[in-house]
């Protein structure tokens, strides 16, 4: 079965126009989220401030990408009209309204609630001018010992033009005049990132990098009167722009376009609330941005760099720490011969990464009948063990085949390193497809048995090969020496690196050819379930709803009886509880502790469920420019343990954000007195792990 967007079944009803979200306002609203976590005051302290720091991040990559993109666009003539019905510009003008919002609220967060709350604790981030005289000393020393000697001041006038002002640096914009001329210049001193973005005066005190900067404005213009000063920072676009033609190497052109990247057009000034009209005006000119991309707020400004309080050792302020079980492969227990036994599904962070998706690799490549290892990577952490263990195995005459995705976004760097090191160590590394990303999740070892026999053990995941983002990603991921499935991995590996064109697979769904029409088929088939009368049921979880096609289809699910439950953690294009259209739908949105990452599809199919988990979001990229993959969960108790979590999810005794059909998401804490479930406690505090003492 084929679909193609606008595909409507024969005989189905037309949907109405406005039946969309849109999907720039709805991935705020998702920040929005976060900055709710940050303003709760039943969370540890320091995870507010950690939430704070993300909310602040994520900002950043949403202008620089989603932004930027639109902006592009629209400059190139190739914006139209989104899905929600918005014309570009409203939805570029809309954007700006509700993340200025958004950023009011964050910085009020920051000055009126968990500043005195990180006082009370003897936590206390301060101005310049409230710091003790012996820590402004010490900070002077400071100054003389660490900062000057990286500091820049650049000055402009006749002979020197605007400097160039890099993405998301803190700066400081200086006036300064010379007293024998009464002349006065415009001067700019970036603020080094490599120094921590805030300063310990004194124990568990603490003050701006900018602010000890500027109150020794004087050494770097000696001689000069510096008449005022005001903290900047520019947005710059960083969305990568590539001619992937195949004549020339990806690697050199990614390497290239790396370079490139730090001089896009600016999206985004972000001032202090005290600048003067007059130096705003000259970065404006200069910068040439308009009113809608200026940003006046209560500093401090980048309060990403928040993460470094958070990071502070006050362990009664945090979470508390736990020991993801090992239970699912016992230390004991024979690697291989207990995947040949059963499939085993894996749970991170609440399953251990290290001994369970790391070990399948390590103890492959030290397994001298293992014949050959195969593996994506979409992204790996910086030491990573993984690609160690793939070195180590190639080095020992393995068959090593790695696909590295170089164009990971902001991850691209790491990745060209990581793709020249396998290269040096005798890997067959393979950069994917000309104009698709290669974001699958698989890992093949072929090891021949006692008996002779070659047998092809397998893990398919939801999550990146990171041992570090393991621990904080909530992640599916299956071994399996099924057959079958071992079958279908090596034929998708063989079309990933030989350009063979398998469409058909006995038990993965594979994007860009078979995923989307793949699940709007059986999507279809539960609405034939429940039009004969049988139990029909849609249960899915992933990052994003935005595909039109499959929300299409969940709509029409929804107008012939199906029960639909959509739990997201991030963009949901889709309208639940509308009357006539979706009152059959619900969607739920968890976030917490760790980040939402997995994605599972689950149909009832008349009583005989049929559950898939996987790489694939439901958005246009995930499906039509990407290889996904999806493979089916047969094992009962598996499928059992999924459909459990979905329920759980969707419970209204679980604390969860509930989608409204305007768009706007409300707590369903907000909405009672009683006490809820957290979801991702009750995983940690379960029988299956240990949790541990600080």
């Amino acid at each position: 079965m084929s679909v193609t967007p606008g595909h409507i079944p024969h005989g189905a009803e037309a949907l109405p126009d406005d039946r969309f979200l849109d999907r720039e306002e709805s991935w705020l609203r998702f920040n929005q989220r976060v900055l709710e976590l940050a303003e709760d005051a039943r969370l540890p302290l320091l995870e507010r401030v950690r939430f704070l720091s993300i909310f602040a991040s994520n900002l950043d990559e949403f202008f620089m990408v989603r932004v930027a993109g639109l902006t592009r666009r629209m400059a190139t003539g190739l914006a139209v009209q989104s899905a929600s019905g918005r014309q570009p510009r409203e939805v570029l003008e809309r954007t700006a309204t509700v993340a200025r919002e958004l950023m009011l609220r964050h910085a009020a967060c920051f000055r009126d609630d968990l500043c005195p709350a990180l006082g009370k604790e003897h936590i206390e981030l301060l101005r310049w001018d409230q710091l003790a005289e012996t820590e402004q000393e010490r900070m002077r020393r400071f100054f003389r010992d660490r900062i000057y000697p990286v500091l820049t001041p650049l000055v402009v006038d006749s002979a020197h033009p605007f400097p160039y002002i890099s993405g998301l640096s803190l700066n400081l914009a200086v006036i300064v005049r010379d007293p024998q001329s009464d002349a006065t210049m415009f001067a700019r001193v970036k603020v080094p990132p490599v120094l921590p973005r805030f300063l310990e005066a004194s124990p568990d005190r603490f003050t701006p990098l900018e602010d000890v900067i500027a109150a020794h404005l004087g050494q770097l213009f000696v001689g000069m009167e510096v008449v005022e000063h005001h903290a900047f920072r520019v947005t710059r676009n960083q969305d990568l722009e590539i001619d992937e033609d195949i004549s020339e190497g990806l690697l050199q052109a990614l390497e290239r376009e790396l370079l490139r990247r730090r001089f896009g057009p600016v999206v985004r000034l972000e001032v202090e609330d005290s600048i003067s009209d007059g130096v705003l005006e000259l970065l404006t000119e200069e910068l040439s941005i308009d009113e809608r991309q200026i940003f006046r707020l209560d500093g401090p400004l980048d309060l990403a760099g928040m993460a470094a309080i958070a990071d502070l050792d006050r362990p009664e302020l945090k979470y508390p720490p736990f020991v993801p079980s090992k239970e699912a492969l016992p230390a004991d227990a024979d690697l291989f011969a207990a995947i040949r036994e059963r499939d085993v599904l894996v749970h991170h962070p609440y399953d251990s990464f290290t001994t369970t998706v790391q070990r399948l690799i390590e103890d492959a490549a030290d397994d001298p009948k293992v014949l050959a290892i195969k593996q994506t990577l979409y992204r790996t952490s910086g030491d990573s063990p993984i690609v160690d263990a793939l070195v180590g195995a190639a080095a020992a005459g393995k068959q090593v085949v790695v696909v590295v995705e170089l164009k990971a976004r902001f991850d691209e760097r790491a990745n060209i390193a990581w793709a020249r090191k396998l290269e040096k160590a005798g890997c067959h590394v393979v950069y994917g497809f000309v104009g698709l990303k290669t974001h699958c999740k698989l890992a093949l070892v072929v090891r021949q048995e006692a008996d002779g026999v070659l047998r092809r053990y397998c893990h398919i995941g939801t999550g990146n090969y990171h041992p570090k983002t393991a621990r904080l990603y909530e992640d599916f991921g299956l071994l399996t020496a099924d057959p079958h499935v071992g079958e279908d991995v090596s034929a998708l590996f063989n079309h990933l690196t030989g350009y063979s064109r398998q469409n058909d697979y006995k038990r993965l769904l594979v994007a860009p050819q078979s995923l989307r029409p793949g699940l709007v088929q059986r999507i279809e088939r539960e609405i034939e379930h429940a039009e004969a009368g049988r139990s029909a049921r849609v249960r899915f979880k992933c990052n994003s709803v935005v595909d039109e096609v499959v929300i299409d289809a969940l709509y029409r699910a929804s107008r012939a009886g199906v029960p639909v439950d959509i739990w997201v953690r991030g963009i949901c294009a889709l309208r639940p509880g509308v009357p006539g259209l979706s009152e059959n739908i619900r969607v739920r949105s968890v976030l917490g502790r760790f980040l939402e990452h997995s994605r599972v599809f689950a149909f009832e199919n008349g009583g005989d469920p049929e559950v898939w988990l996987g790489s694939a979001d439901l958005m246009h990229r995930n499906l039509d420019r990407r290889v996904e993959v999806l493979v089916t969960v047969t094992d009962r108790g598996h499928r059992t343990d999924l459909l459990e979590l979905l329920d759980r999810a969707m419970d209204d005794e679980t604390d969860a954000w509930w989608l409204e059909g305007d768009g706007t998401w409300i707590r369903r804490s907000a909405m009672t007195t009683e006490p809820l479930l957290d979801i991702q406690s009750h995983l940690v505090k379960s029988r299956r792990w240990r949790t541990v003492d600080g």
